[in-house]
């Protein structure tokens, strides 16, 4: 449970150091607290290390960025509140934490094969659609910057997981959210809400017979050593949003948000340049590892999954916003 109290002082603190950071000539230094849940290693660690390295060479040092990673500030569920108080100024938080807040349009990336690829997917991320999502974060005192990607999903199982009514009756684990929870009821699968640090020995023991999530945190946890079979079918997507405190970013000179923009942009393309590269060597070594059978989705395999399980769309456009839907099926050339 959150410590209002402790949020209270942080909040407080944070005032201070805005208001000292808003600089009332040129030579004050500006300083960003970037802070994430993840380690410096990973896509979205990079990511943060090149926007600190890029925003502090653009403005000549007038910006500070220091990037606090590993939870070291706060942990998943405090982040977003400290970010509202102001006692940190950026975030990356993955966008389903914005359900929470009463963002439930950031759903829509959980949408069970809406994506066909990344270049549908930057269609949204990088058009209007996905600016006008960020765009209503700004009522909550946040200004949504960039998306960020961790990458598409797999689904693993310990039998062939190809046609639909091959997860019939499989005990399959999900992060906490209603639609994927409607994706694995649609395909005939039981849904298992399960931290992920448990999903190893789940599988191990199992407690659970399958799960889904992305090949580089397929490979690195080790999830493939007690998962026989894997098909490569991209039928969800996992992103970030990296995000800032309004009043903060409205309250920076014009040119130094110009200048912060031009290295959140460079910066984006590096995370998501990464995220591709390791979500392909991740699933070389999943291959390689010989632990798994890894099928590779055909476009008519594909076709019979969509059917199956665009209705979770239907009973999900309420929530979503069915405008919001209709919208990113008219980008994404969906009939």
């Amino acid at each position: 449970m959150i410590n209002r109290r402790y949020f209270t002082k942080l909040a407080c603190a944070g005032a201070l150091l805005m208001a000292a950071a808003l600089p009332g000539s040129a030579q004050e230094t500006i300083t960003i607290k970037f802070s994430h849940v993840v380690a410096p290693d990973t896509p979205k660690g990079k990511g943060a290390l090149k926007f600190k390295e890029l925003a502090e060479q653009y403005t000549d040092g007038r910006v500070v960025v220091e990037v606090y990673p590993n939870s070291q500030l706060y942990k998943d569920k405090e982040e977003l509140e400290a970010l509202q108080l102001g006692a940190v100024q950026m975030l990356a938080p993955s966008l389903a934490k914005f359900g929470p807040l009463g963002a439930q349009q950031f759903e829509l990336f959980d949408l069970p094969m809406l994506f066909r690829n990344r270049d549908d997917l930057r269609k949204i991320t990088e058009g209007e659609l996905g600016a006008t999502m960020l765009s209503a974060l700004e009522e909550k005192g946040i200004k949504g910057l960039a998306y960020w990607d961790n990458g598409f999903k797999i689904m693993t199982a310990n039998s062939p997981v190809i046609v639909p009514d091959d997860f019939l009756g499989l005990k399959m684990r999900i992060q906490s959210s209603k639609i994927l929870e409607a994706q694995m009821n649609a395909l005939g699968a039981v849904p298992q809400v399960m931290a992920f640090s448990e999903v190893y020995q789940a599988l191990q023991t199992g407690v659970v017979d399958g799960t889904e999530n992305t090949p580089s945190n397929t490979f690195t946890q080790n999830v493939h050593e007690v998962q026989s079979h894997a098909t490569v079918s991209n039928h969800g997507y996992i992103g970030y949003a990296v995000i800032v405190n309004k009043e903060f970013w409205d309250g920076l000179p014009e040119d130094v948000r110009g200048q912060l923009e031009q290295a959140m942009t460079e910066a984006s393309e590096f995370a998501n340049s990464i995220a591709e590269e390791e979500n392909k060597a991740a699933m070389e070594g999943i291959r390689n590892a010989g632990t798994t059978e890894v099928h590779d989705q055909t476009e008519e395999e594909r076709a019979e999954w969509f059917e199956v399980l665009r209705p979770v769309h239907e009973e999900m456009a309420d929530r979503i916003g069915p405008d919001l839907v209709q919208q990113a099926y008219e980008v994404l050339g969906i009939e």
